[in-house]
């Protein structure tokens, strides 16, 4: 990732433009685009400042404030799906979130959230004898014909 030019370097090209070098000129003289040099300047008429904007990750999480809650769906509904907790959250509380989004607040906690799936046939080792089931050639209800 990229770091931020340096606020020298934002000051230098503000006071030149102050000084009455056009926005564009000053740019190509401290050799930033044309729209970073708009943008900086703008920056400085508003905020009085040309520092750069904090990097990186917010340090509190969208999910946050709605932790208990989210935790109460799943304790009420084991079966809950991560896309029926985004629309709870849309439809409660007008937040909305992706269902990645939920995961990733049950990733963060360290809490694994699965559905149960069916489960699927395993060829080797079948959960009952041949004999057993209805039809089969070991089965004394089959009937042989012809």
């Amino acid at each position: 990732m990229s770091r931020p030019l340096s606020e020298d370097l934002r000051a230098r090209l503000v006071a030149a433009v102050d000084c009455g070098m056009s926005r564009r000129a000053a740019a190509e003289r401290f050799g930033v685009a044309a729209s970073t040099a708009i943008k900086w300047v703008s920056q400085w008429r508003q905020e009085g400042h040309v520092r750069p904007a904090a990097m990186g990750r917010p340090a509190r999480f969208k999910l946050d404030d709605y932790e208990e809650e989210i935790l109460g769906l799943v304790e009420a509904r084991k079966d809950i799906a991560l896309h029926e907790i985004a629309a709870h959250l849309a439809e409660a509380h007008g937040i909305k979130v992706a269902p990645s989004t939920v995961c990733l607040f049950f990733k963060r906690r360290g809490l694994t959230y699965k559905k149960r799936r069916a489960m699927h046939r395993n060829s080797k080792d079948p959960m009952c004898s041949p004999a057993d089931v209805s039809g089969s050639i070991g089965s004394p209800t089959s009937t042989r014909t012809g």
